[in-house]
């Protein structure tokens, strides 16, 4: 790489989650790739720091590194939905966005002996509003996990607020509490149900994608075709600490190009069932300022807006 600037120590992903975990797994992807491109000399380290909902890696790490070029944040729309709802005082603007990865959908698993056997008999409970479904996920209120529940409630025509919600620092902990019995469904990324589905603890009822997802999710359906209005997704990034300079910046963004065109990188997108979403620069400060504008209007209308 004929980049300005250059590491002089072990290069840095950092990730809120602990190992297993969603931003965990990016980061050991990454990682993987990055050693794999043979781009730098230097050691590349995954360190998790989990806790608060996934911020700690930001207010107890990120945070401790402004300008230092060798620490990078594995990121989620979670910066944004965090600070719009209330729950966190910082986003996105804090920092430095250097470029998202891919797309993870959101799947709503139950199950095997739950009597919610289709998406029809979830739709049929949110919208009863009787007997309130209680529903495990992560990392925080308003994040895209709670707003496919709210889209799924809005279209069954319940109470958006009816159901009861059980929030953990990583999807590992929601899904866990829904094969424990503690809660009804999870609503957590895709990749993070593969482990329970395939022991046949756990049965998905609706996907969040567009259209179905291949391999262990070939026969979960989308909530599209199951007549409700909810395609919604959560990318994985990578963000630097504030006073990040050009050089710095240029210097990951050629960095993790290299690194997503790794056969291992292709292989893991198609293991976790990722979809690639690969922007930097310019596309990148349009793809968040859109996106936030419309999580400012979708929190708003389901009454999780906080801050503007």
């Amino acid at each position: 790489m004929n980049q300005t600037w250059q590491p002089t120590r072990a290069l840095e992903l950092i990730a809120g989650t602990p190992p297993g975990g969603g931003l965990d797994r990016v980061a050991r992807a990454l990682a993987s790739a990055i050693a794999q491109s043979k781009s730098v000399a230097v050691p590349v380290e995954v360190i998790n720091v989990p806790g608060d909902g996934a911020r700690r890696a930001w207010t107890h790490y990120v945070d401790n590194h402004a300008g230092d070029g060798h620490v990078l944040g594995i990121s989620s729309p979670n910066l944004t939905t965090d600070y719009l709802a209330g729950v966190s005082t910082f986003e996105h603007s804090r920092y430095t966005p250097v470029a998202t990865l891919i797309t993870e959908y959101i799947a709503f698993a139950a199950r095997p002996d739950s009597t919610l056997r289709a998406g029809a008999d979830l739709l049929g409970r949110l919208g009863r509003g009787k007997a309130p479904v209680t529903v495990a996920l992560s990392t925080s209120l308003g994040n895209p996990n709670h707003v496919a529940l709210a889209k799924l409630s809005r279209a069954a025509g319940g109470d958006i607020n009816a159901p009861v919600i059980h929030v953990f620092d990583t999807a590992l902990d929601a899904v866990a509490d829904v094969v424990a019995g503690n809660a009804d469904v999870c609503a957590v990324t895709a990749a993070s149900v593969l482990a329970e589905l395939k022991n046949g603890r756990l049965r998905v009822i609706g996907i969040t994608a567009p259209a179905r997802l291949a391999g262990a999710f070939a026969d979960a359906p989308t909530w599209k075709e199951q007549g409700a209005d909810c395609v919604i997704g959560a990318w994985r990034g990578a963000t630097g600490p504030a006073g990040l300079g050009a050089p710095e910046i240029a210097f990951w963004q050629t960095l993790l190009k290299d690194a997503v065109a790794q056969l291992c990188w292709a292989e893991e997108l198609s293991r976790l069932s990722w979809s690639p979403l690969f922007q930097t620069g310019p596309e990148l400060k349009a793809y968040l300022d859109e996106e936030r504008a419309e999580f400012v209007a979708v929190l708003g209308e389901l009454g999780l807006l906080k801050a503007r």
